[in-house]
């Protein structure tokens, strides 16, 4: 077998240098101390140097050790007995429970391998219902296609995210593969505990590379969520719901470490390499013959600022973005989605129908006007508006309560029972207030 020595350590930066038969990128090689410390190859130097990233932070490293090839990159386990379990960057249980037998056990590199021959689906496209109003409603679920959920810190996107698992795994039909990249330890044991609860976890698999843990852990539990999604795509033939939370922090410890290596960055401050990291990643959540992997991403957006580079950059491979506004949550609206800036080149008459896309295109008018009327509202006040001007008002007040909905995930939290609303109610009660009717036909 191979070997090297450690020749200088830098944060997590760790030099490699071997006499003979170096090491290939995205190699893992394994240091002769007590810890058997992974380190994985980034990039190759000039004297047979290997720069590798020390992925779990070990302190115990030391100059000379020995480090021995692998000669595999990084693999996650896969198939059934990922179903139900958590996982980290590295394919270890985080639940507590061991893995089966290691016979019974299959692997997969979270690097990916393109298929050979691949052909996409021609298929219809086939809505996927969420039961949640405004998402049904303004941005409706494809099968096979991205979607993302765009807001700043506490605007209630892990929460959203949370209630759309729950609604949309509960028909069973799907796998579910959540990955949590660098979000709150506490969102990612109450999503388990929510699931468990609530029965879901037998189609579920989970990978957490949390806020707690280096760059290194939250860019590859990303891709190790990816690997086994899509060995459950082309292996077992089956449709996947592929829900990362979140995508920003992915650039972000993509960033972190173009810092540690020394790049320069990118005009914008973000790392030189930003677009290919994001179209790489995106260009995995693709669809086939053998199955589908429909994407749902929650995006932070720095300082509620949604013209940043990365927030744009990510936005643009998403078919369809809900946008949640600070100023619609202080207004005790849950979701706090912003009806008038969430959009989605999926809402149209080839895909929802012809009836649901005249709806839309008149709530969105109505919603539309009534943001130009609050300001002279607040000038002369509502009485002194014409009555077309009072009925369009009250029609897009009535729009936006018809559209906060309770939450199945808050039950515990609100005390009050969670809704679930299906699309033909939802068209319904939003043509039953355009009509004059206050409070709609739906629950």
């Amino acid at each position: 077998m191979s070997q090297g020595a450690v020749r200088s350590i830098r944060d997590l930066v760790v030099s490699v240098m071997f006499d003979q038969d170096g090491p290939e990128i995205g190699e893992l090689l394994l240091v002769a101390n007590q810890n058997k410390t992974p380190l994985l190859v980034n990039h190759l130097e000039s004297g047979n140097v290997a720069v590798c990233l020390n992925i779990l932070s070990d302190q115990t490293l030391q100059k000379n050790m020995t480090v021995e090839r692998t000669n595999r990159g990084i693999e996650v386990p896969v198939g059934p007995v990922v179903l139900g379990r958590i996982f980290d960057a590295l394919g270890r249980p985080l639940d507590g429970q061991p893995l089966p037998d290691a016979k019974n056990l299959e692997y997969k590199s979270i690097w990916q391998v393109p298929l050979q021959g691949m052909s996409f689906s021609s298929a219809k496209p086939e809505i996927l219902e969420t039961g949640i109003k405004a998402i049904d409603f303004f941005t409706p679920f494809v099968k096979g296609r991205k979607m993302g959920i765009i807001g700043g810190a506490g605007v209630g996107k892990t929460v959203l995210i949370m209630e759309l698992i729950h609604n949309v795994a509960r028909s069973g039909e799907a796998l579910s593969f959540f990955t949590g990249i660098g979000e709150r330890i506490r969102e990612g044991h109450e999503l388990y505990e929510t699931l468990k609860q609530r029965g879901l976890l037998k189609n579920t698999s989970m990978f957490f590379g949390q806020m707690d843990q280096n760059p290194a852990q939250r860019v590859l539990v990303a891709l190790a969520g990816l690997a086994v999604a899509e060995h459950a795509r082309d292996n077992e033939k089956k449709d996947i719901l592929f829900f990362a939370d979140n995508m920003y922090r992915y650039v972000q410890a993509k960033n972190e470490l173009s810092t540690i290596m020394g790049q320069i960055p990118s005009e914008g401050g973000y790392q030189p390499t930003i677009f290919s990291d994001i179209k790489s990643f995106e260009d995995r959540l693709s669809s086939n013959q053998n199955g589908s992997i429909t994407a749902v991403q929650t995006i932070y957006v720095p300082a509620d600022d949604l013209s940043d580079p990365a927030v744009q950059m990510i936005q643009h491979e998403l078919d369809g973005t809900i946008v949640l506004s600070r100023k619609v949550a202080e207004e005790g609206i849950r979701p706090a989605v912003d009806l008038l800036r969430t959009s989605s080149s999926l809402l149209s008459p080839d895909i929802v129908g012809a009836y649901h896309y005249d709806l839309s295109v008149k709530a969105q008018a109505v919603l539309q006007k009534h943001e130009s009327l609050k300001g002279i509202i607040a000038i002369i006040g509502e009485n002194e508006l014409s009555p077309d001007d009072r009925a369009d008002f009250a029609r897009a007040r009535g729009l936006i309560e018809f559209f906060s909905q309770n939450m199945f995930v808050t039950e515990g939290l609100t005390g009050k029972k969670g809704a679930y609303v299906n699309r033909n109610e939802t068209l319904s009660g939003v043509q039953a207030i355009l009509e004059g009717q206050p409070n709609g036909k739906s629950a």
